[in-house]
């Protein structure tokens, strides 16, 4: 059998329900759930974010209260606004979107949703190869390589994008059976690393924990030509850091499939083992390695995972990656296949991991991954925004819901206007008042709620029969 033809039976009975709601017989309990956000959120970028931060020069105790109170603010936002919208609606994101804002707005939207994905998939097939890469001595990038340095590295990651692309063709169920098995592993694996990291670091008991985390790891003085971080940053970060997945509202694609609506509130499995556990012991891992290679430039999340647990070590940095970017290229194919309905999602998806895995070939989209996080959420925030004002706020405010679906239009200015005039807000935020892109997108939020209501009460006014 050709290598399509094995493609298209694998395939074969893949339905995604890409424009109907989620019949009752695909509904998925909380252990779907569980598995899937411990997966995605306990991967590849915790190897890069909890190093990061050490060079950023964060404190100890800013630290762990940054994540304790920025976490538990970002499960409130999946379990308390996400969810219910998925479970009540059961349709992608896209196709929601769609009925509120039209074909033609949403193409655009679908395109810059799919890029961003695309990139931020890329970053972690490119994290995986920095391990993959160890046996064959492969040249590693450094915090200020943007271009690829060597063949080698071109070719490792490509065949990874390749091998990770095939799983992600196949749907929402082998993404989350991946990660369901993966999962309790690498959870494993990382909290092995704190530990060693620190035996190493000299810790043998509380005292000396205290005097480590303080003065050697988080120790308050960011490297050379890094910015200093503050526990806002830390508390801004890890709240917004998924913010395209919660009041952005991507998590609609994935949490549609939820028996309940408080299946939202299993990501505290990703978050608090992942954002919370994962980054402090990336961060140790971190540490180690400059301790060890004073003055090093290098910055390869597999070879600062090896140098302290092994092969072990190696091998999580590549399932790491590899969980992070299956169901990131999945959500970029279902992005694209709103733009091109009628082209199945396995090719859509097929496509879109040869996308990613060239923009992975350049280390540019790991070594800036703190900026890159925040500037994609920030573009796909205001659309969020605009599907909650729409689902909370029609009926009460006076203003058709799905105006695009009830008009028969293909487009709603209003949605437009909020994105556009949000974003330039936003920007305005950052370049006349200093304000850093880690903190636009509260603000921005509630600029873009403001914006959808008022015009939508203007452009499309609730008569007394649909209100009816």
């Amino acid at each position: 059998m050709s290598s399509i033809g094995l493609v298209k039976k694998l395939v074969a009975q893949t339905n995604e329900f890409e424009r109907t709601p989620i019949p009752d017989d695909q509904l998925k309990g909380n252990k779907s759930f569980l598995g899937m956000y411990a997966g995605e959120h306990t991967a590849g970028t915790e190897f890069v974010i909890g190093p990061l931060f050490v060079a950023h020069g964060v404190g100890a105790i800013d630290l762990v209260l940054g994540l304790l109170m920025g976490n538990l603010l970002a499960v409130m936002s999946w379990g308390l606004i996400t969810a219910p919208i998925a479970t009540a609606k059961r349709m992608t994101l896209y196709y929601q979107l769609e009925r509120i804002a039209g074909k033609n707005l949403v193409r655009w939207y679908n395109l810059v949703n799919a890029l961003m994905f695309c990139f931020l998939a890329g970053s972690m097939i490119a994290v995986s190869a920095t391990a993959v890469g160890i046996p064959f001595d492969l040249e590693m990038p450094t915090l200020n390589d943007w271009l690829p340095r060597t063949p080698g590295w071109i070719i490792t990651v490509l065949v990874m994008g390749a091998v990770i692309t095939l799983v992600a063709i196949q749907g929402y169920n082998q993404v989350s059976k991946f990660a369901n098995v993966m999962s309790p592993w690498m959870i494993l694996i990382f909290i092995a690393a704190g530990i060693v990291g620190l035996a190493q670091l000299g810790v043998g008991s509380v005292e000396s924990l205290i005097s480590v985390a303080q003065e050697v790891i988080w120790n308050g003085v960011p490297l050379p030509g890094m910015s200093r971080f503050t526990i806002w940053h830390i508390i801004f970060f890890s709240w917004f850091c998924n913010m395209a997945m919660h009041i952005g509202m991507s998590d609609l694609t994935i949490l549609r499939y939820a028996k309940s609506w408080t299946s939202g509130f299993a990501v505290f499995t990703g978050v608090y083992l992942g954002h919370f556990v994962a980054w402090i012991a990336s961060g140790i891992l971190y540490a180690v390695f400059l301790q060890a290679n004073t003055g090093s430039q290098e910055f390869a999340p597999g070879q600062i995972a090896y140098q302290t647990l092994g092969i072990a070590g190696a091998v999580c940095v590549i399932i790491a990656g590899w969980t992070t970017a299956n169901p990131t290229i999945y959500r970029a194919g279902l992005a694209l296949q709103g733009i091109f309905p009628n082209v199945p999602t396995w090719k859509i998806t097929a496509i879109v991991g040869g996308i990613t895995s060239l923009a992975a070939c350049f280390p540019a989209l790991v070594m800036k991954l703190l900026d890159f996080v925040a500037l994609y959420g920030l573009l796909l925030m205001p659309m969020g925004a605009v599907i909650f004002a729409d689902f909370y706020f029609a009926k009460k405010m006076g203003f058709r819901s799905e105006a695009a679906l009830s008009t028969k239009s293909n487009f709603n200015l209003p949605a437009l206007l909020s994105w556009v005039l949000t974003l330039g807000f936003c920007l305005g935020l950052n370049l006349f008042y200093g304000v850093e892109i880690f903190f636009l997108g509260l603000p921005g939020w509630f600029v873009a709620v403001a914006i959808f209501v008022t015009l939508s009460k203007m452009k499309y006014p609730l008569t007394k029969s649909l209100a009816k």
